[in-house]
C-alpha cells in the first residue's frame, strides 16, 4: 500500500488537545475556596441549607463542564458565577417565601451591647433585601466578597460603569433605609 502526500501530512499533525480544568485542580479549588463560596451564597440567600446546596451544585456543574474551562486560572471565576446564577434560581423558586415580612423582636433580658449589634444587623439585612436585585448583587460581591469592581463586572457579566452605578445607587438606598430604621 502506498502512502500519498496527504496521508503523511495528516499523520504528522497531532490533534489539538484542550486540557481544561483537571479533576485535581478542581479538587484543590474546592478545598481552598469552599468556605468563601459558601459565604457568597449566604449573602445572596437566606438559609444555610440552601447555601450549601447551591455551592455543591456549582462544583458539580463546573466539574461536569471542566473541559470547557480553557484557562485553569478562571476556575474560581466560573464557580463564583455559577454560585450567583444558582442563587438567583433558588430565589426565583422561593419568591413567595422571600416577601419582606418584619421579624419579631428578639427576646432580650437587658439592653446588652450584642443586642444592639443584632438589631443593626437585622436592619441591614432587611435594607439589603429591599434593594433591587442587581444593586444587592453588586454590593454583596463588592463589599462582602471583597471583589474589585472589575471582578464584579466579570462575575455578573455587566460593564464596569454599571457596577459603579448599581453600587452607588445601592449605597444611597441603604443609607436612606438605615436612617429610616434608626429613627
Amino acid at each position: 500500500m502506498t502512502v500519498g502526500p496527504t496521508a503523511e501530512v495528516v499523520a504528522d499533525v497531532a490533534p489539538e488537545v484542550v486540557a481544561g480544568t483537571t479533576v485535581d485542580h478542581l479538587t484543590a479549588t474546592y478545598q481552598a475556596h469552599y468556605r468563601s463560596l459558601l459565604g457568597l451564597a449566604a449573602l445572596l440567600l437566606d438559609d444555610t441549607a440552601s447555601c450549601e446546596d447551591v455551592v455543591q451544585e456549582a462544583f458539580i456543574r463546573v466539574h461536569s463542564a471542566r473541559n470547557r474551562v480553557r484557562d485553569r486560572e478562571k476556575t474560581l471565576a466560573y464557580l463564583r458565577q455559577t454560585v450567583v446564577n444558582l442563587s438567583r434560581s433558588a430565589l426565583r423558586r422561593r419568591i413567595l417565601g422571600l416577601k419582606l415580612l418584619s421579624k419579631p423582636m428578639p427576646d432580650m433580658a437587658s439592653a446588652e451591647e450584642g443586642a444592639y449589634d443584632q438589631l443593626e444587623r437585622d436592619d441591614l439585612i432587611k435594607a439589603m433585601r429591599g434593594l433591587q436585585r442587581r444593586q444587592r448583587e453588586v454590593l454583596v460581591l463588592r463589599y462582602f466578597a471583597d471583589m474589585t469592581e472589575s471582578q464584579v463586572a466579570e462575575t455578573l457579566g455587566i460593564s464596569l460603569g454599571s457596577v459603579k452605578a448599581y453600587g452607588s445607587r445601592g449605597i444611597a438606598a441603604l443609607r436612606v433605609a438605615m436612617e429610616a430604621a434608626q429613627s
